[in-house]
């Protein structure tokens, strides 16, 4: 299908309707996973610039099952339907894979950005995300591993204390040193992670350009480990997936299938010029009526009569008045008036959905 035909095909919302998606697509936007496909053959080959060889690959080579994370943000039931899918949306997610890029996604707060991260995930069958919630005070070390050196000296004083005069070897490095959201990430697999870096305009400004080498280069040193390669050129280390540990080889990481990385901002700040060269940037737009309906049916997917729609259709306009209100604070009037707490006839209903569909500033 040319440009031209698929642009026919999408309505003016930008949403996909009922045509052949390309070949070169690999997530759909749907939320359904794909089942009883090799995930691995269907990925095209990295461009030449982006390609990556790191080992040892892992036995088993299978990423963790999801935690729970992605029902809490999806809901059990989370589906849309091919015409609620945003073509943008589709377009930058799949050439971010193809293309092996870190994706920058924009939005009013509330909008779903971070949830993309666990719809590719859910879909593609990747499974837990990892997630690094940004604040003002993290750094690039804090993503990548932190090396607790004082439990291991207390580790070590501790055995020599129970032990006496009888000599003995310092507690394995390896049991010190846990890799961060990031440096877990970049561990050699066959199949990408999908990394979440949330709120990342909250950082300190040099962050940004920090994450430009990893990016790059797709590997990073273990320094405590590199230190002692030539008497332990493999060590076993914790890392951000719980109850996981992982082997460093040589003191450094490197990735073998660069992860998929969605980046979150508020529109908060501005980024460096190098930085979003590296990037593809996204911006999710606030949820229409049909997209609000889906959601809640994901969350809530009993049927509580027509007073679920009302509520839909009410918050879809104050949110266009408004310039857009987080989704979730409709989820919270849904679910309070399946409580028993809708009753419009009274005054403290309305009031109540006034509270909650304010907009997010203090008057």
């Amino acid at each position: 299908m040319s440009v031209n035909e698929q642009d026919a095909a999408v309505t003016p919302g930008r949403r996909a309707a009922q045509f052949e998606p390309p070949d070169w697509w690999i997530y759909r936007g749907t939320g359904r996973p794909i089942h009883d496909i090799d995930l691995a053959s269907l990925l095209p080959p990295p461009p030449p610039w982006r390609s990556y060889d790191g080992g040892p690959l892992p036995e088993p080579d299978v990423p963790p099952p999801d935690d729970g994370e992605a029902e809490r943000r999806l809901g059990a039931a989370f589906t849309f339907s091919e015409q609620e899918v945003d073509l943008d949306e589709l377009n930058m997610v799949n050439a971010g894979i193809v293309l092996r890029r870190p994706l920058l996604v924009t939005g009013n707060p509330g909008t779903g950005k971070s949830s993309l991260a666990y719809r590719i995930a859910r879909e593609l069958g990747l499974g837990r995300v990892l997630r690094w919630a940004i604040t003002s005070h993290t750094t690039l070390d804090a993503g990548l591993y932190g090396y607790d050196a004082i439990g291991r000296v207390q580790a070590a004083a501790t055995s020599q204390a129970q032990l006496g005069d009888v000599a003995e070897e310092p507690p394995p490095i390896g049991d010190f040193v846990r890799l961060g959201p990031l440096g877990t990430a970049f561990l050699p697999t066959r199949l990408p992670r999908v990394l979440l870096i949330d709120e990342l305009d909250k950082s300190e400004s040099d962050l940004p350009n920090d994450l430009l080498s990893i990016f790059e280069d797709g590997e990073f040193p273990v320094d405590e480990l590199a230190r002692v390669r030539n008497r332990q050129p493999e060590v076993t280390v914790h890392t951000a997936d719980p109850q996981r540990t992982a082997v460093v080889r040589d003191g450094r990481i490197a990735c073998n299938a660069f992860p998929i990385v969605v980046m979150t901002s508020n529109g908060e700040r501005e980024f460096p010029p190098a930085f979003l060269r590296r990037c593809l940037q996204l911006r999710i737009e606030n949820p229409d009526h049909e997209q609000l309906a889906a959601i809640v049916s994901s969350h809530l997917v009993d049927d509580h009569g027509d007073y679920r729609d009302r509520l839909v259709r009410e918050f879809a306009e104050r949110s266009k008045a408004e310039g857009g209100l987080p989704t979730d604070r409709l989820l919270d009037a849904v679910y309070l008036a399946t409580s028993g707490a809708y009753q419009p006839e009274r005054e403290a209903w309305p009031r109540l959905v006034e509270a909650l569909w304010q907009r997010l500033t203090v008057r």
